[in-house]
């Protein structure tokens, strides 16, 4: 069985994702034994609904430290759902190839410093896209910079809106983040 810590920041809807697609077995062989909030929020709530260890550290300079101590050592998997504080270098050196985000976007572009929730998605309409999706990406030191390990795309609509465009999203974030998961635990 392999062991997840989930990093959550908001409403932990790809959380319960995660949750839900383990129950109905789409992801193997898997469990999460540890949600950890970098602010108070939903995501604790859906993490304490399924009687998983949850801890809240609030974001401050030793933010990474702290993460590093509550961690378990048996960790095969890191998975940041909605995660938007910076970890340390140190920290993403030290679970090098155990770490992955989603984002909302398709990386390369669109990625790094400020680019995370609304911020995007005006930012892809605003450039005239013709194309978004989301990114499953290994997390590096560098924001938004890991090799990618799966992507998917779609037609932006015309007269697309942010808000549609993010609900759009975020329905391909639930189709690739656990056939991501599988596929870097080997399932």
């Amino acid at each position: 069985m392999k062991n997840i810590v989930v990093l959550v920041s908001g409403s932990g809807t790809n959380l319960q994702r995660i949750l839900d697609t383990i129950d109905q077995g789409e992801i193997q062989n898997a469990k999460v034994t540890l949600v950890v909030a970098d602010r108070e929020c939903y995501g604790l709530e859906r993490a304490k609904n399924h009687q998983i260890e949850n801890i809240l550290i609030p974001r401050r300079k030793n933010f990474s430290a702290e993460l590093s101590k509550v961690i378990p050592e048996n960790t095969d998997l890191i998975v940041l759902a909605g995660f938007l504080s910076i970890l340390k270098s140190e920290f993403c050196e030290n679970w090098k190839g155990k770490i992955i985000n989603i984002h909302p976007a398709l990386l390369p572009k669109f990625g790094g410093k400020g680019m995370w929730g609304m911020n995007i998605h005006h930012a892809v309409i605003e450039a005239g896209e013709k194309e978004s999706g989301a990114t499953v990406h290994f997390v590096t030191p560098e924001i938004d910079e890991g090799d990618i390990i799966l992507q998917k795309s779609f037609i932006i609509n015309e007269g697309e809106t942010p808000e549609t465009l993010a609900q759009r999203i975020h329905e391909v974030e639930y189709e690739i983040f656990p056939k991501a998961i599988n596929k870097i635990l080997g399932n």
